[in-house]
């Protein structure tokens, strides 16, 4: 999906990819689909929207979701 976003170094609106589909961010992870789904159920994972039907992930949400799962020494 796009999402308007703000281009900082010269202050327009530009189109950027923010949001992944949950096939984008299975292949990401390197997980099935079926497992974003059951983790939803669970409540594990990042948060999601559903929108059309469709369920799509903010990449902010999926990045932070990531560094909260860091382990060890950084």
């Amino acid at each position: 999906m796009r999402d308007y976003q703000r281009d900082t170094q010269n202050g327009r609106s530009v189109v950027g990819h923010a949001r992944l589909t949950q096939p984008e961010l299975a292949a990401r992870w390197r997980v099935s689909g079926r497992t974003l789904e059951k983790w939803r159920q669970a409540r594990i994972g990042p948060p999601h929207l559903k929108i059309g039907g469709r369920v799509v992930y903010r990449l902010e949400d999926i990045e932070a979701f990531e560094a909260e799962q860091l382990r060890g020494p950084a």
